[in-house]
């Protein structure tokens, strides 16, 4: 019972501390958001997008202060040596919980621009961090099955133009642009309906990776490829808030970008689409074998 009510109330300790971060640094940021807002123009968002990556790193900076004081993770990282702040990166990793976000933001803040990640429509309802979400530009993408694309032709290729209009945007200062390749959480149920040639990973996605590097072109000094490892089994929220994730293992890689894929023209030209896939197929073939190598050494 003691074990059980010691997590529990590490897991409310934890969460009251990232809500206190929340509450107090978010509405400094809409101020400045709504600034921007009522001003628009270039040289207005020139002078307040820094200021709110300022105070996005500072939010940050504070989960990270709550995990070190409420977490006994053993972390074991390796890659982030060379990392530039004032540098362009184009990121991807694979994706199985929420708790990877607080991991990327945790071990990549100020070490790279802040993460921008391409998120669903319906998260912009999120109580406070959706204004923030919004005042950071951060995408909001909705995203249609086959099915309903087939039904409504016109809504194809709208969140490619969102992407692009996005990346315009993010090409103004250094950003890093997140991109979950397999556009979901891994779950077994999910790649048993797949099918993947993959163990550990599910079908990447190329579409996105290929709108941003059109969009943003030579701006991009690197490809950032994490590959998240929890040995323990995958956990939810509450489990890592609850100091019940004992381990996490990240491996970060920066990989130059094929030269012929810059400025391509994905969305038209066959040939290039295939280029494209086989290239991140064979980025995914390498995490894969990452992944296995990494949860069999924990076992051994």
């Amino acid at each position: 019972m003691r074990p059980k009510l010691t997590a529990s109330l590490r897991g409310l300790t934890a969460a009251t501390l990232l809500a206190l971060n929340t509450l107090v640094c978010v509405p400094i940021l809409l101020l400045f958001a709504l600034l921007k807002l009522l001003v628009p123009g270039r040289r207005i968002r020139l002078w307040v997008d820094p200021v709110l990556l300022r105070i996005a790193e500072t939010w940050i900076a504070g989960n990270s202060r709550w995990m070190r004081l409420t977490q006994n993770t053993d972390w074991d990282v390796q890659g982030l040596e060379g990392l530039n702040p004032r540098s362009w990166y184009l990121v991807n990793a694979n994706h199985q919980s929420w708790v990877d976000i607080l991991v990327l933001q945790h071990l990549l803040n100020r070490r790279i621009p802040l993460l921008k990640f391409f998120l669903k429509q319906q998260l912009i309802w999120v109580p406070v961090m959706g204004l923030a979400w919004w005042a950071l530009d951060f995408p909001f993408m909705r995203r249609h099955s086959e099915a309903y694309l087939q039904k409504h032709p016109e809504m194809r290729g709208r969140d490619q133009e969102t992407t692009r209009r996005a990346c315009e945007k993010f090409a103004l200062i250094p950003t890093s642009v997140m991109n979950f390749l397999e556009g979901t959480r891994f779950t077994k149920a999910k790649h048993a309906r797949q099918q993947p040639p993959y163990q550990h990973l599910l079908k990447p996605k190329t579409g996105g990776m290929a709108v941003a590097l059109n969009a943003m072109g030579e701006k991009f000094d690197a490809v950032l490829d994490v590959t998240i490892v929890y040995p323990d089994g995958i956990p939810d929220f509450w489990q890592f808030l609850s100091g019940r994730v004992a381990r996490v293992i990240v491996r970060v890689q920066p990989l130059p970008i094929p030269s012929q894929l810059l400025g391509a023209d994905y969305a038209g030209d066959a040939a290039t689409r295939q280029a494209y896939q086989q290239w991140v197929h064979e980025l995914w073939l390498a995490k894969d074998a990452r992944i296995a190598t990494l949860l069999g050494m924990n076992k051994a």
